[in-house]
């Protein structure tokens, strides 16, 4: 019993200590808020996310975009799979409505890279603007090259046209920035749409376009290659 009497004081002695250090701690944290005017003992810091979602991520848009991100092998793989028509259409279930639908809050971060007629090469000021499009990504996961056709020739020589000018920014990106980011691959989704989504107006012509907007034609729009960060988080 004298042991447990002793080993109860020293429980207590040491209770009284703690509790002496925390009352110091407190007077000393009292003192300092008294100092600097603060009203409340500082609290700890709140993770803030790198990047915020932008106005346009709405549930409706974001189910469309899970719909193409699947569709197109960009969940879930190791490397950047394409889409072409079929692929869109079918495992994605997409119409043209809804697909055009995808393109259209994407006017603020994206840009329309102008082709010739019948043709698949970029030209410079193409990759100017796919170049500075890229380095401005602002913590958005996924990039979209998506590349159409005129009604001019036959599905299957646009559709193979498309997919050439898809590529022809891919390209231009490997070149440019491959080597400082070798992931790049997982970031991008190409799709080579030909001519058998509905075309696109003229109203695109206001979009960042890579050459002159004077010269700007729904015909233009319809043999091009729309380029886009997406800012929203799945």
């Amino acid at each position: 019993m004298k042991g447990a009497g002793i080993i109860g004081i020293g429980a207590g002695c040491g209770a009284l200590v703690a509790t002496a250090f925390a009352l110091q701690g407190q007077v000393h944290a009292a003192s300092e808020r008294l100092k600097t005017g603060a009203t409340e003992a500082p609290k700890a810091q709140v993770a803030i996310a790198n990047h915020a979602e932008a106005p346009y991520c709405t549930p409706p848009f974001k189910q469309v975009l899970q719909r193409v991100l699947n569709a197109c092998g960009l969940i879930g793989t190791d490397s950047r799979r394409g889409c072409q028509p079929a692929d869109v259409k079918t495992l994605a279930s997409i119409g043209d409505d809804d697909f055009n639908a995808l393109f259209t809050p994407l006017r603020e971060r994206g840009a329309v890279i102008m082709f010739d007629d019948g043709a698949e090469k970029i030209d410079d000021l193409g990759k100017k603007v796919v170049e500075e499009l890229w380095e401005d990504r602002r913590g958005a996961r996924y990039f979209f090259i998506v590349a159409r056709a005129s009604k001019s020739g036959t599905p299957d020589f646009n559709r193979a046209l498309s997919h050439k000018r898809a590529n022809s920014v891919m390209f231009d990106l490997s070149d440019k920035f491959k080597k400082d980011d070798p992931d790049m691959d997982k970031k991008v989704g190409l799709l080579w749409l030909g001519n058998e989504f509905a075309q696109l107006g003229k109203e695109y012509c206001e979009w960042n376009v890579s050459r002159d907007r004077k010269k700007c034609s729904a015909e233009a729009i319809n043999r091009s290659a729309f380029v886009s960060w997406v800012d929203c988080q799945l």
